[in-house]
């Protein structure tokens, strides 16, 4: 059960509304500039590294003992005052658990005598992280079920006893045995989303892996760098498969995944379609973008994250045919209804938990193939929506740590289309917006502003009732902080920043109340 969201003060009533001076702001006038140079860059997969991965690569030891040793002194440089590893902010402690115990077993197995204080200093802080998990809004990270047992063992191996007063271990590794129970021997290859996260065998479940079947084109495991420092270190030092490390690593850092260009593409294109930030100077690179992502779409199937990664999913795909129908470009149904169960879309064929955001991507994508109101399935869709919701107000997703991500999506999906279904919603997000203006779960940010800037405004475009204030006072704040270092707040393995995508945010947010709000006033 996800944890009840408690909503900050709400933005102070007096509160001056003159914002005239954002004219002046210098990246209002770079706004067009600064749009093409994100299209422009847009495909590159721009994304910060995180300690779970490089504490993989950590362990590479003579497979590569440049980017071994490089790595080790990442992870001393980056853990946290509390001694743990993971994300500085926001505390998620499903991050810090498996970010900690993956940095003390490199630091154990391949690090000086002297990082003995290290895993000392960093113990009850996972202890602590440990017992704290049910706090996490979204749930569980990618795979922990799977991930957490695997560590666990091995920290063991290490010298390392994990207390679990709680049973969480046990409740993981019930979980992850019955998971794998469906799994037959053999057969955790790229063609499953298990191949992703094949280093949750452990050095003793090789058995598990197809392991002339994991790697991809770019020479990557699934295009998890965990993964592909996993196989090198335990199964064999495939030179592809380096190469894949020597490329993605930067000063010692590697990534929760890499490449991810079908997302980053997709995802920031929305963000600025939506907010009407395209225009016909930049309709070049969008195009460009489309073709990309057309090239490697599989007719009937749908798309994946990545076209290095083999798995299609739903999320992916819906957001992906939604831009398509904006475009003009024709959408794929069928490969929407392979999505299809009984009371949802699934984001995989095999999944643990729905996705909320799967579901209003693709929905997303059917209003743009005309489906009316009254459609049984979009019926279906607002049904589990409705169920979803969490004191009728907000949604959490399982691809996002704070409840602003996905409930931004769902109100400018459904505004002017299907209101009913996000107008409680919108209310929630005007009575949490907090007293300086900004929004954010976990303490203010700019990407959790621009999101609640972006629906509130199209709610807005649609004629239904957004006091001005509420608009003018957040898009202030963000501007004052557009260039604030931004928080990891994407879900994956551990928590990560995908750069492109929350700047995509930012920009739209920005150019839409310039172009739609300040005329009006």
């Amino acid at each position: 059960m996800a944890t009840t969201f408690i909503p900050p003060n709400m933005v102070s009533s007096n509160k001056s509304t003159s914002l005239s001076h954002m004219s002046y702001h210098p990246l209002v006038a770079d706004l067009p500039r600064e749009i093409h140079k994100l299209l422009t860059l847009n495909g590159s997969s721009m994304i910060e590294p995180t300690a779970y991965d490089t504490a993989w690569v950590a362990r590479l030891g003579e497979a590569d003992a440049e980017l071994s040793c490089k790595a080790l002194e990442w992870l001393r440089t980056h853990q946290l005052a509390d001694g743990a590893w993971g994300a500085e902010m926001p505390l998620y402690h499903h991050d810090r658990v498996i970010c900690t115990l993956a940095a003390i077993i490199a630091l154990i197995r391949n690090g000086a005598p002297e990082d003995r204080w290290r895993v000392a200093a960093a113990l009850p802080a996972l202890h602590d992280s440990l017992a704290k998990l049910p706090q996490d809004l979204a749930g569980r990270t990618v795979a922990f079920e799977m991930l957490l047992p695997s560590l666990i063992v091995e920290a063991k191996t290490v010298g390392i006893e994990v207390h679990d007063p709680d049973d969480v271990v046990g409740k993981m590794m019930r979980l992850r045995d019955a998971k794998l129970a469906r799994t037959p021997k053999g057969m955790i290859n790229r063609q499953t989303t298990l191949g992703f996260s094949a280093e949750m065998v452990g050095p003793g479940g090789l058995d598990m892996l197809d392991v002339d079947n994991l790697q991809q084109e770019d020479g990557s495991i699934c295009i998890s760098p965990a993964a592909t420092a996993f196989f090198v270190t335990y199964i064999r030092p495939a030179p592809a498969a380096l190469q894949y490390l020597r490329r993605i690593v930067k000063n010692g850092g590697a990534p929760t995944v890499t490449t991810f260009e079908v997302f980053e593409r997709a995802w920031s294109l929305w963000n600025l379609t939506h907010t009407g930030a395209i225009d016909k100077s930049h309709l070049p690179l969008v195009n460009l973008s489309l073709d990309e992502l057309g090239a490697i779409w599989h007719l009937g199937q749908g798309i994946s994250i990545d076209k290095n990664f083999v798995v299609v999913d739903g999320d992916d795909t819906g957001l992906v045919s939604e831009l398509f129908g904006q475009y003009g470009r024709p959408i794929d149904l069928d490969a929407i209804w392979s999505f299809e169960d009984d009371h949802y879309f699934r984001c995989y064929s095999i999944e643990h938990g729905s996705s909320v955001g799967t579901n209003v991507h693709i929905m997303g994508a059917l209003r743009q193939a005309g489906l009316p109101t009254d459609h049984p399935v979009v019926q279906k869709v607002a049904k589990f929506l409705h169920a979803e919701q969490i004191n009728g107000g907000y949604w959490t997703d399982k691809w996002h740590s704070s409840p602003y991500y996905v409930t931004s999506h769902a109100i400018t999906t459904f505004a002017g289309y299907k209101n009913e279904v996000v107008q409680k919603a919108v209310q929630w997000m005007i009575d949490s917006q907090r007293a300086d203006g900004s929004w954010g779960y976990f303490s203010p940010t700019a990407e959790e502003t621009a999101y609640c800037l972006m629906a509130l405004m199209t709610w807005h475009r649609y004629g239904l009732p957004v006091a001005p204030e509420i608009i003018e006072c957040g898009a202030a704040w963000l501007l004052q902080h557009v260039d604030d270092p931004h928080p990891p707040l994407w879900i994956g393995k551990s928590l990560y920043i995908p750069t492109l995508v929350v700047r995509s945010a930012l920009l739209s947010a920005i150019h839409q109340y310039v172009h739609e709000f300040v005329p009006q006033r």
